[in-house]
């Protein structure tokens, strides 16, 4: 390895910008959660196509979010969990195929070493070969996945490209049997759509399917009650798009969708989501092209701090748990 005092013309030489600085490695020994960027989308799009820019615009972007969350969190996730930020997966757009491939590996190197992958998209379609590997290791996955769209229609078509893309994800996810989908949400659903029958196909596929009309009508409590009671313990991959937001908070995003819910409430609900047992955080679709003032992003990295948070949260319940039982066995003794 070069000494940077042999390199005086290089000023302030460093490695890679990571997420909120936490250090870039691929040592996973003593880690619980790894940060991934997944530079990829299809490249279909009519209008906005950007997201392959999403994990760069949320890392620089993650400078202005803090560690610490009092009264909520007073302490540092990213300590507790030995957060490490391992780059980006060498992935090129619009080869799904090949991209889906390469996702695939590096989560199942994530896994392998008991880490929680959270992971930076891309667009929707870096979410199905997440779920293939993710699956392998919990064969019992739940999704709870939060987006203005369900990414479930049909995707029948003869081409490849019909059958896989961000619209079909979690048929695709249901086709396989990835996903329980009785104990599996699509929260945030609204907006116009390009097909009809969209929703009942998702249903029919088995999933949940609770509207943003619904969700603000019963409360945010109230849903995340119903995702408690229906999931209980079982592994959940939370995939979170950030359209899911209404666009007025983040516009950055492929598909923006205008009646979404407010920064406040998105961040409330994921907070209410607490003790869930996360085993891997998917935030995709910021789109840095389309953003305004990096807003998009800077609210993506927050998200991803808030999972953090959550994740580390369970730990210590677990941990205190598994204390307590030890306690009453040596009593018992």
């Amino acid at each position: 390895m070069t000494n940077k005092s042999e390199l005086p013309f290089l000023h302030g030489m460093s490695e890679p910008a990571t997420f909120m600085g936490v250090p870039f490695s691929s040592d996973l020994k003593t880690c619980e959660a790894a940060i991934l960027g997944i530079p990829f989308d299809c490249g279909q799009h009519p209008t906005r196509i950007g997201a392959r820019g999403g994990p760069r615009a949320i890392r620089a972007q993650s400078s202005l979010v803090r560690r610490y969350q009092p009264p909520f969190a007073d302490f540092d996730p990213l300590e507790e969990l030995n957060v490490v930020d391992m780059g980006d997966v060498s992935v090129t757009s619009a080869k799904l195929e090949d991209a889906s491939q390469q996702i695939e590996a590096s989560l199942d190197y994530i896994l392998k070493n008991s880490a929680v992958p959270i992971t930076f998209g891309g667009d929707g379609a870096v979410t199905l070969p997440q779920l293939r590997s993710v699956y392998r290791k919990y064969p019992e996955l739940c999704v709870v996945h939060l987006d203005a769209h369900a990414d479930a229609s049909i995707g029948d078509g003869p081409n490849y490209d019909d059958r896989y893309n961000t619209a079909t994800t979690f048929t695709r996810a249901a086709d396989e049997g990835l996903v329980d989908t009785s104990r599996s949400f699509h929260i945030g659903a609204r907006g116009t759509l390009p097909l009809q029958g969209t929703y009942k196909h998702a249903q029919g596929l088995g999933y949940q399917l609770i509207t943003t009309d619904v969700m603000l009508e019963r409360g945010i409590p109230n849903v995340a009650e119903e995702v408690h009671q229906t999931i209980g313990n079982k592994p959940v991959y939370l995939c979170f798009d950030m359209d899911f937001f209404d666009p007025s908070c983040a516009p950055g995003v492929c598909t923006p969708t205008w009646g979404g819910p407010t920064a406040r409430e998105g961040l409330t609900l994921l907070r209410w989501l607490s003790e869930l047992n996360i085993v891997a955080v998917d935030i995709n679709t910021v789109s840095p092209d389309h953003d305004v003032g990096g807003m998009t992003a800077f609210l993506a990295g927050t998200v991803a701090m808030e999972c953090a948070t959550l994740i580390a949260m369970k730990a210590r319940t677990e941990t205190q748990s598994e204390k307590s039982v030890a306690a009453k066995q040596v009593k018992a003794d």
